[in-house]
């Protein structure tokens, strides 16, 4: 089943009158349970092409699709509850909520989503525990490193048990013990849960993990091959 399909897609962005092409007539189709890693140089389109795939940004022109539904479709409410309920977010900051606990940010999603306060709770829980961090669940992020700040940003993006896991840099503000860890986890997770996963990163050892590779630059795919061959 295909998950992702990008057609022709293009990104323009006018910055003093002068058009910068950010993305340049991408075609991508990521199946159902992949683990994609897009690399590239600083400035190649990593971000600007995960922020239109997910539906964060509009393409210029082209189309995306999701689980074969063109999200030009969606209006901005449908787009949003669908984000909400299909789609995980991790980022290289964290955004934790610095005075909620581990447990308390994880189970903020699905209080959100109107989850009574007792089952979020047990979910959160649950989820604390697939990531290897149920001692912490009680501990604020001041309190984690970075490593296990990234575990609970993780856990957050997994509760509502969304068909797609984007993810913009999620070594990038851990040193390498951390960064070895998230690794780690993000394969275990999309082996265990067959969830698709696309990976934003710089780091080579993150993109080892991926079943398949897209290289970057000036905003057009140079490669794909099968993420071993790095």
């Amino acid at each position: 089943m295909l998950m992702v399909e990008a057609q022709s897609v293009h990104k323009i962005y006018e910055l003093n009158g002068i058009k910068v092409h950010a993305l340049r007539n991408i075609n991508l189709i990521i199946e159902k349970g992949d683990m994609v890693a897009i690399m590239g140089p600083s400035g190649c389109g990593k971000t600007t092409l995960l922020n239109c795939l997910s539906g964060l940004d509009d393409p210029t022109s082209g189309v995306v699709k999701i689980e074969g539904i063109p999200l030009s479709q969606m209006n901005d409410n449908e787009l949003s509850e669908y984000r909400a309920t299909r789609m995980g977010f991790v980022f290289q900051s964290f955004n934790l909520l610095p005075v909620l606990t581990a447990v308390e940010n994880v189970e903020l999603p699905l209080l959100i989503a109107g989850i009574s306060e007792t089952e979020a709770r047990v979910q959160a829980l649950e989820m604390l525990a697939t990531v290897e961090l149920s001692e912490w669940a009680h501990h604020k992020p001041s309190e984690l490193s970075g490593g296990q700040q990234q575990q609970v940003a993780i856990a957050r993006a997994l509760i509502n048990r969304p068909a797609i896991i984007w993810a913009d840099e999620p070594t990038g503000n851990l040193d390498s013990t951390g960064a070895d860890q998230i690794t780690k986890l993000l394969k275990r997770l999309n082996a265990t849960n067959r969830q698709t996963f696309v990976i934003v990163t710089h780091d080579p050892a993150v993109a080892k993990t991926a079943d398949r590779l897209i290289n970057m630059k000036d905003g057009a795919i140079l490669s794909e091959s099968a993420a071993t061959s790095i």
